[in-house]
């Protein structure tokens, strides 16, 4: 996904709170006067994931030039199963609620470029990631494999304690170096990669 503006607003992982996000658009304004890229993770976890992610969906449907959502690691069927909209769902309404969103977030795409200059992912770098072809060419609707360059994008997490690659403690996908993001940014002529995936203080402009 391409947005060719640079003044947009970012939001991390929401995850149900439906009482902040409305906050956000208090402090950020309301599209469209304020262009918005989420980055995942809507729902689980808190105790709103149907208002939240019901309220996401209507402002991308009525603003689709200003308003982006990309695919979080939970916008997935196994886990969302096990972390609360599975739950909430079938306690509020019925399993089918469930799945028909589980259809919708297959089809979501997982990563923007804002200005050829600002690659923004919820998780991070993979090391299968040669170019950015392939993003573009992961097929939709798909469901989240346990490894391989979409689990990654979704799942990675960048590190201070390593250099190149790394086991990641969530037992999924990769850590990744302060090296491999400014190789990355360098082999591909980016400033920044944007993620979110993790309450830390963003390290090496990453």
């Amino acid at each position: 996904m391409y947005i060719n503006y640079i003044y947009v607003n970012f939001s991390g992982d929401v995850h149900g709170q439906y009482s902040d996000l409305l906050r956000l658009f208090e402090y950020g304004g309301l599209p469209p006067e304020a262009n918005y890229l989420f980055l995942g993770d809507y729902v689980d976890r808190g105790k709103q994931s149907l208002e939240t992610i019901c309220l996401l969906l209507a402002y991308k449907i009525k603003y689709p030039e200003n308003f982006f959502l990309l695919r979080g690691n939970h916008e997935c069927a196994s886990i969302n199963r096990i972390y609360g909209f599975y739950d909430e769902c079938k306690r509020r309404f019925n399993v089918r609620l469930w799945r028909t969103f589980t259809e919708c977030f297959n089809c979501l795409p997982v990563a923007a470029l804002i200005d050829e200059k600002i690659l923004c992912m919820h998780g991070g770098l993979s090391p299968d990631l040669n170019n950015l072809d392939q993003i573009r060419n992961l097929q939709r609707p798909t469901d989240v494999p346990d490894t391989g360059l979409l689990c990654d994008l979704l799942w990675s997490d960048p590190s201070k304690e390593v250099q190149g690659w790394g086991m990641n403690d969530r037992g999924v996908s990769y850590t990744f170096g302060a090296d491999k993001v400014s190789e990355f940014l360098q082999k591909h002529d980016l400033d920044l990669i944007c993620r979110a995936h993790q309450v830390i203080t963003p390290a090496f402009g990453a």
